[in-house]
Formats: structure tokens, sequence, C-alpha cells
């Protein structure tokens, strides 16, 4: 089932404070859910539940299941990007940007586990939301190299592929020391990391 178009999302878009603090608390109550029980198991009464508002206020901002994934999809991507780049915000180069950047992932994913299973299973059920999801971060990723290239941070080189290399890296890393196991601290992954993408594996 396709996305709504841009004018019904218009249509949606709370205009009251009160809209607003609703709208939150069933995407909040979504992640739980979905989050739990994946996207097949999980129902609309269960998200109504968990945000303590009745089955009729959910359709007044959604009209599906599908619908409301990939809302949460949209959302849990933006609160990444956001995280992160307050993280960075103020951080004196790209190099000690990367390392801030990634220990701030790594801690974001420990607070919110739910992120990898929502984003990982978006791949099968909301597939646009997915790609949407990480053609953003590297969107942004690329515009932050060329901007430390231009300022003289970083060595000359292609933006793009760099971009892919180090969201890669910190998909991988989160995964492993913010979701499966918590035996090094976000900044002890962060300073292996940037060690490696700094010196690189050459033997000097």
């Amino acid at each position: 089932m396709p996305g709504l178009t841009a004018s019904q999302l218009v249509d949606k878009t709370p205009r009251t404070e009160r809209g607003r603090k609703t709208l939150r608390r069933l995407l909040e109550a979504a992640a739980a859910e979905f989050g739990e029980r994946g996207f097949h198991e999980a129902a609309i009464t269960g998200i109504t539940q968990r945000a303590g508002v009745a089955l009729g206020t959910f359709y007044t901002y959604f009209e599906s299941k599908e619908e409301v994934f990939r809302a949460l999809v949209r959302d849990m991507s933006q609160a990444t990007r956001a995280h992160v780049a307050e993280a960075v915000r103020g951080a004196p180069d790209r190099i000690a940007a990367e390392r801030i950047g990634l220990e701030a992932f790594i801690a974001f994913t420990r607070k919110h586990p739910e992120l990898y299973r929502i984003i990982e299973e978006a791949q099968f059920v909301a597939h646009d939301a997915y790609r949407e999801h990480y053609l953003s971060f590297v969107d942004g990723y690329s515009r932050n190299l060329a901007a430390a290239r231009g300022r003289g941070e970083i060595s000359d080189g292609p933006d793009e592929p760099r971009a892919w290399a180090l969201i890669g890296m910190s998909v991988f890393l989160g995964m492993r020391y913010g979701l499966w196991d918590e035996d090094l601290s976000p900044a002890e992954v962060a300073d292996v990391a940037i060690t490696l993408v700094s010196e690189g594996l050459r033997k000097r």
C-alpha cells in the first residue's frame, strides 16, 4: 500500500499542541509495540492501549498499521540524526566529530534498542522508507565530508562512498556494542574506530 500523498499528509498534520502530543504518544507506543512484537504480530489495538487513547483516535492520524509503521521509521530516522547532530555540534574538526558522533550513536542505540528491529524490518515491510532512512543519512554525511574537505580537515576523496563506509561502520558497531553486548563503553568503541578511520590499517 503506497504512503499518503503530500496533500493528505498536510491535512493530517496536528494543528494544536494537544494534537501534537497525541501523535507523539502514538508514535512512542508504536515504537514499543513494533519493537517488542514485530510488524506482523503488532496490532493497532496494542498501539492504542499503550498510548492510552481510543481506537478512533488512531484513525485521526493514520489509516493503517503500515502507515503508522512508515511514519515511525521516518520519525526514528529523524530522531537519530538529530541526536547525533546535537552531539557533534561544536566539535573542533571532522575527525573529532566522527568520534563524538559514533559514541553518541552507540549510546542512543542502548537507550532505544527497538531502533534496529524496526529499521531492519522496514527493509521488507516498507522498502522505500528503509532506503530513505539510509539515503538521508548519506546525503547529510556527504555534505559534511565535503565541507570538511573544503576546510582542509580531511584528505581529498569521493564523499559518497566514504559516507557509506562510515555509516556502515556505525551501524555494525551500534549493533554489536549497543544491542548485543555492552562489554565496552561507547567511548571505548569510538576510540578504537576513530583510530582506524584516522590512521588506517597500514603498518607504519
